[in-house]
This record gives structure tokens, sequence and C-alpha cells, in this order.
């Protein structure tokens, strides 16, 4: 198969979709690869990083679509890019369909293929490609709400953990799963005072396990939120409802009534965001300020550190990526967990949360696929 390695161009977005080291696996298969000038750069891996491994170059991502039968990205195509795409071709990146009708809209017109990394399953039920983003997402959703705190960055000037004789800043934590046990682990080893809200007991039980009780948990109610949320000198956004539309757990009411100059980190704004306040942001202009307290909603967090996030992302997607090359379509109907990652085909929404989010037609992929 030929595989197409287009340049990102969300903003400031320096993943890609496959590393030098992920090409020379494809090609030893008998793959031919095509990659756009300078797609690796944000990551340190120049043209002849790839021509090394036996890719090929090609000098726009108009070449690189119009040459390949899968194209392999990081985040959704931009607008350009899926006026490129065509009937049947594949794709294969984040789509985060469910809050974005417009981009669902463009990719049913294109008739392509679409293959969402963040619906693919496991056989134990998780989400195998989401969960290294979420694990770095996690991580640095502390880092930029520690940034942000800082006053010169907007925030009330508390340090996150503190020192001896000053309390530290409390942190809440929404959403116990991947984001928010990575979250969690970060603002402990930085001295905080944390607090996860889940409405998993068995997610809350892990937690309190993992930590051996420095982390205090509390079971998701409207009155624990209402309780914690206003305590939050870093109130962290981690809800996940594979596929859907985050729900808007934190009220704009719950919002006003945190000290000004608090941060709000929405890891969940790829899926519309989890606090009624948020809106997405990009790397450029990450913040805003709402009802007092800054607002940190950057729609691609783990594009602020390429080198890591692209390797973690290529140690889950390399094995998909193999299936897809060596079988194509077919490879839907032999797997059904990456079958589960297929959102569009032959202009149907095939995953029934995104059709639900979206007020469109579901249609069973086992079916269409025959």
């Amino acid at each position: 198969m030929i595989i197409g390695i287009p340049r990102e161009t969300k903003d400031n977005e320096y993943r890609v979709g496959l590393t030098p080291e992920s090409v020379h696996e494809l090609v030893h298969h008998g793959h031919r690869v095509i990659v756009e000038h300078d797609a690796g750069a944000g990551i340190g891996a120049d043209d002849e990083a790839y021509r090394a491994v036996g890719a090929e170059t090609a000098t726009s991502a108009e070449a690189v679509f119009a040459a390949t039968e899968l194209i392999v990205k990081v985040k959704e195509p931009q607008p350009p890019e899926r006026a490129l795409l065509r009937p049947g071709q594949l794709l294969f990146t984040y789509l985060h369909l469910a809050p974005d009708p417009e981009l669902a809209r463009d990719l049913i017109a294109s008739g392509a293929t679409c293959i969402a990394y963040e619906t693919v399953t496991a056989p134990d039920g998780g989400l195998p490609l989401l969960t290294p983003m979420s694990e770095v997402a996690g991580r640095l959703s502390v880092q930029a709400g520690a940034h942000h705190l800082e006053k010169i960055n907007g925030g009330s000037g508390k340090l996150l953990g503190g020192v001896p004789g000053v309390e530290a800043a409390t942190v809440v934590i929404v959403g116990g799963g991947t984001v928010g046990a990575n979250a969690a682990m970060m603002a402990t080893g930085l001295r905080a005072n944390v607090t996860v809200i889940d409405r998993s007991a068995r997610a809350l039980a892990r937690l309190d396990d993992l930590f051996a009780g420095r982390v205090n948990t509390q079971y998701s109610t409207r009155h624990a939120l209402e309780r914690w949320v206003p305590r939050a000198d870093l109130l962290i956004g981690s809800v996940l409802l594979p596929g859907a539309k985050a729900p808007k757990l934190v009220t704009r009411e719950m919002i006003a009534a945190m000290t000004p100059g608090s941060v709000a980190v929405d890891v969940a704004i790829d899926q519309g965001g989890c606090f009624e306040t948020s809106r997405p942001t990009s790397h450029s202009h990450p913040t805003f300020i709402a009802e007092g307290v800054v607002h940190y909603c950057v729609t691609n967090m783990p594009g602020a550190v390429p080198l890591t996030a692209t390797r973690a992302l290529n140690n889950a997607t390399l094995p998909f990526v193999l299936r897809l090359a060596d079988r194509g379509i077919d490879a839907l109907r032999d797997n059904p967990h990456l079958r589960n990652g297929l959102n569009v085909l032959n202009g149907k929404i095939t995953n029934r949360k995104v059709a639900e989010a979206l007020d469109l037609p579901f249609h069973d992929p086992a079916e269409l696929l025959g």
C-alpha cells in the first residue's frame, strides 16, 4: 500500500503521524511511504532521515494526498486538507467529531473512510490509541496550570507546592481516568493538595491504592462539585465519554465561586469541554479569563511536547497502521477493535455516540462493510 504522511497544519502542532523508525517498519513490510517536506521537523527528523529508511518525500500536501491510499496524521484534517480527501481513501488520525459538525460534514462529503484513533478499542475495553496522549495531556495539565498560576501569567501568584510555613495550592481534578490519574501524579509530586472527583467507585479505589491515601477522593455528585470546585486554585477537567461530547459538569456558577486568579485547565476540550465557561484555544493564544478565572483550553495540548508525544503515539498506533497497510479495508472487517475506530464510511456516520452528538443517522459499520 502507498501511505502518506502530510505535515500537520493545526496551530503550533509539531507532532507527525509516523516517525522514521515507524516508516522503516512499514517499508520493511513492503509498503511505500511518501512524506511531505519538513513533516518531521518538529521532532528533529529532517527529510533525509525519512529517505534513509526508504521513504520518498513530496513538496506539498496536495502531492501526498493525490498519490496515496492511506493517510496517517495526528490531528483532525484542517479545511484545506479535507478538500484533498477522495472517495475510498483511508484516513487514520484523531478526529473528535462529536463537537465539530463542520468537520463531520466535510468528511461525509469526501467519501473517504475515516478511522479515529480515539474510538479504537482494546479487548479489555480500553482505548489504546487515546491512552498515550491522555497520559501526556494529564501531565501537561499540571505544568500548564502551575505556569498560569504565576502572577506574570495572569494567575493569583500561588506556588503549586507552597513552601515550609506557607500552604500549598489546592488542585481539584474532575475525572479519575487516565488523564486524571496522570494529573494527580504530577500534582502530588509537586506537593500540592490534590482532590479527585469521579463517579466510579472503582476508579476512586484504584487512585486511593495508587497514591496510598495521599490524594483525597470524592464521589461525583452535584453537591461534591459545588463544594470542591470553589476551593480549587487549579481545576482540571478530565471527563471522557468515548466518542461523545463531554458533559458540562462544572457550571458557570461554580467557576464564578472560585478565587480570582485561579486556573481552570479543560483537557476535555477536544470533545467540547466539561466546563460551561470553556471554549477552544490554541498554543498561540492559550488562555482567556471568564468569571475572573484563567482558562487554558488548548485543543492539542500534546503538540507542545512533540518529541515525547509522537514517540508515545507511534508506539500505540504502529500495529494498527501495519494492519491497515497490509489488509486495507479488510482490516476493519477482520478486527472488531479497529472497526470500532471507524467513524465515517461511504458518506455515513458509523459510530453511535458521534451520530447521537451530531443528530445524524447511525449506520452499523459491520453491515456497511458486508
